[in-house]
Formats: structure tokens, C-alpha cells, sequence
């Protein structure tokens, strides 16, 4: 048995090799049409996994001549790049360095910006890949220096192709005659959902689990969660999930749960969800943040199958507890007037060292006292407004009491 994956040795060393993603790499799409040019630009690959987005980097730096380096963010840091950087200054290559970081997202803001200097310079050509929202997680200058294009899963008919040459590759290396129906193959490719990579170690699984042919109840015997959703991406659901929690519906809320923990997506079930307890929750419930956090964060001490519990706790608590989104307009009023250069300045009484004319509100009835926090250039601002819930009612009222408004 050979000690070396089928996934990767079966990997595409050109487009043509590549299954689905035609609209990037087919006879018209649009990466292939811009290598084939002689253009290489900093790109930002997103999607679901198992969708080739690694393997594209790997074509497109061979297609282009370039050095190809591969880092993955959950493990890597700034010091890994600064040590390709300096490893390859000796190297003579024409046709320059480009540079792939994985599930970019894992980088934070810092070290995304670190990135900035080496696309300014021209030292390397960046590439990027991610599977959540890119306007999220990665930084708004990297996505302005960069292209941006979507991985979609692979078509059931595309992925049959790719397990059609695992059969092939595992019968030749093991001198073996197994078979493999196209039914069940077709039933391999809508059980992993567009996940050619988790298709084909499936497929693998089944091979040596087989004597003669790979039948369904072979397959069947990995656990394998089946369910069709070839039309689902990975950015909808989430979508559909929030919508729901938002609109206050906790049955739509468990089966959208039910259906990313179905594809694997528990890290982005946690994410999701802690921001909704503050974006459609919010101060209508302000414990929901603290409840939802430390359910996910269960959720993922337990991994599955028993994280689809404390997950489906949050978001049905979610759903069902009173709305507000008047933190979230608050704070997206507050950053566009921080964006447009507002508010630079601020009063004179809260600079240190000396906060000289600053009045301390606990020396005052009620821990009050009236004064100007907000620059000058926004000292009639108003971001946030009170809620219509009970909790923010019992602030309101607490407000206009210490204010002397009642």
C-alpha cells in the first residue's frame, strides 16, 4: 500500500486536469484566459473545501514559470515569509516569486497588513485562500490590491470524473481489478458536496474495504452523512442560518445547524452564531453573547457528533429571544464617520496628562453630570438609540432619570 495519498498524488498538474470550476479554468475562464496572457495578479481564492484552490496556485505558478511557495496561516507566521523572502534572493528565476497563504483568515489584521509591504515592492505575487467571506476576514487593502474569485463545490458529474481516475490509479498501483459502478460513484460525489478531495478518500476507504466491486453499502459503512446539496454554497447556508435567527424562526434555525454540522462546517456554525448574539440579538439580550460563546466554545471541546447539542442550545436560544440591531447601527454609524476623517480632534478635558476642566461623574447626584465627550465635529451626533424591548426601555428610563428627564 502505498504511503502516499490518493488525493494528492492524483492532483492536477494542469486546467485541463481540473474538475468543475470551469468558469476559472476551462477553454473560457477567465483565470486561465489572463495566465495564458502572461498576467499574474494578487488573487483571493474563495470557497468550500476540497474545491481546488490549492491545486490552481500550484498550476498557475508552473503555467507562469514562478517559484511556488506554499504557507498555511493556521500555522504559519510573518517570520515564515521573511524566511522565503530571504531563502530565494539567491535564486535565479525569471519569472519571480509566487507566494500561496491558506485559510488567510487565520492571519490577523497585523500581519495582514505586514503582508502590504511585500505586494507594494513587487517581491512576491500574492496569492490567497480562504473559506469564509473574504469582505470578513481578510483586510480591505489586500482585497483592493487583489482579484477575487469564487470557488463553487464540484458538480457531481465533475466529481465522478476525478473518482473515476482513483479507481483507476488505486487498481494500477495494487495490481488489483476492483469496480465501481457510475451509480455509486454518483452517490460518492453527492455524499461529500462538491468536496472532491473528501470524495475521492472516500472512495479510497471503500477501495480496500471492498473485495470485487465498491458498492453502496460499502460506503455507507464510513458514516458517511449523505444529502444532496450540490446547489448549497457554503456562504448561503451561513446566510440562511442568520436570516433565520433574525426572522425568529428556531425550526429553520436547527435544520440549517442540522445542515452545516452535516457538511462539516462547525467552525463556522460558532463564528456565525456569536455574531448574531451581538448583530440581531444584541442589547434586547445581552447574555445571549455570553451564553452563545460558551456553548460554542463546548461545542468545539466536544467536537461532533455531540457539538450539534450545546449549537443547537445558541441558536434556538437566539431565535427565540426579543431583537435589537441598535448596537450594530450604532457602531456602523460611528465607523463610517471615523472613515470620512470625522472627529479627529477630540475635547481638550479628556486628553491627559492634566484632563484639565474634565468633571468626575462619581462626585455628582446620581453619578452623573452633563458634559461633551464626542469632537467638536460631532457634538450633536447621536449613534445609538434605544431599542424597542424590555431591556432597553429599563436603560432608557434609567437614562432620562439620572439625565433629570422625567
Amino acid at each position: 500500500m502505498t504511503n502516499i495519498r490518493t488525493a494528492e498524488a492524483l492532483r492536477p498538474k494542469s486546467f485541463d486536469e481540473i474538475v468543475g470550476q470551469a468558469h476559472l479554468f476551462g477553454k473560457n475562464g477567465v483565470v486561465r484566459k489572463m495566465i495564458s496572457s502572461g498576467r499574474v495578479t494578487n488573487m483571493i481564492f474563495y470557497g468550500p473545501p476540497g474545491t481546488g484552490k490549492t491545486t490552481a496556485a500550484e498550476i498557475i505558478a508552473r503555467e507562469s514559470g514562478m517559484v511556488f511557495h506554499r504557507l498555511n496561516a493556521t500555522t504559519a507566521s510573518l517570520s515564515d515569509v521573511k524566511d522565503i523572502l530571504a531563502s530565494t534572493n539567491n535564486v535565479f528565476c525569471t519569472g519571480g516569486i509566487l507566494l500561496y497563504i491558506d485559510e488567510i483568515q487565520y492571519f490577523n489584521k497585523k500581519q495582514q497588513q505586514a503582508l502590504l509591504e511585500y505586494i507594494e515592492d513587487g517581491r512576491v505575487t500574492l496569492i490567497t485562500s480562504t473559506t469564509e467571506n473574504p469582505h470578513f476576514y481578510i483586510y480591505n487593502a489586500i482585497i483592493s490590491r487583489s482579484s477575487l474569485f469564487e470557488f463553487k463545490p464540484v458538480a457531481p458529474a465533475d466529481c465522478i470524473v476525478a473518482l473515476r481516475r482513483a479507481v483507476d490509479f488505486l487498481n494500477e498501483e495494487q495490481k488489483t481489478e476492483k469496480t465501481a459502478g457510475d451509480e455509486v460513484l454518483e452517490y460518492i460525489a453527492r455524499s461529500t458536496s462538491g468536496d472532491v478531495r473528501h470524495a475521492i478518500v472516500l472512495l479510497e476507504n471503500s477501495f480496500f474495504a471492498a473485495e470485487g466491486e465498491i458498492t453502496r453499502e460499502i460506503v455507507d459503512g464510513f458514516n458517511v452523512r449523505v444529502g444532496n446539496f450540490d446547489d448549497d454554497t457554503h456562504f448561503d447556508l451561513l446566510s440562511c442560518l442568520q436570516k433565520s435567527i433574525r426572522g425568529s424562526d428556531p425550526d429553520a434555525a436547527a435544520f440549517y445547524v442540522a445542515k452545516l454540522l452535516s457538511l462539516g462546517e462547525l467552525i463556522s456554525v460558532c463564528r456565525r452564531l456569536q455574531v448574531i448574539a451581538s448583530e440581531d440579538v444584541g442589547l434586547a439580550y445581552p447574555m445571549a453573547a455570553v451564553v452563545t460563546r460558551a456553548c460554542c466554545e463546548s461545542a468545539k471541546e466536544l467536537g461532533m457528533p455531540e457539538a450539534r447539542i450545546p449549537l443547537a442550545n445558541a441558536a434556538i436560544l437566539l431565535a427565540t429571544s426579543p431583537k435589537s440591531n441598535s448596537a450594530y447601527m450604532a457602531i456602523n454609524e460611528a465607523m463610517a464617520d471615523v472613515e470620512q476623517g470625522r472627529g479627529r480632534i477630540v475635547p481638550s478635558h479628556l486628553q491627559s496628562p492634566l484632563f484639565k476642566g474634565y468633571r468626575y461623574p462619581h462626585d455628582f447626584p446620581n453619578h452623573y453630570v452633563k458634559q461633551q465627550y464626542l469632537p467638536e465635529d460631532l457634538r450633536e451626533k447621536q449613534y445609538y438609540r434605544f431599542g424597542e424591548n424590555k431591556m432597553e426601555e429599563a436603560s432608557r428610563q434609567y437614562a432620562e432619570k439620572i439625565k433629570g428627564k422625567q
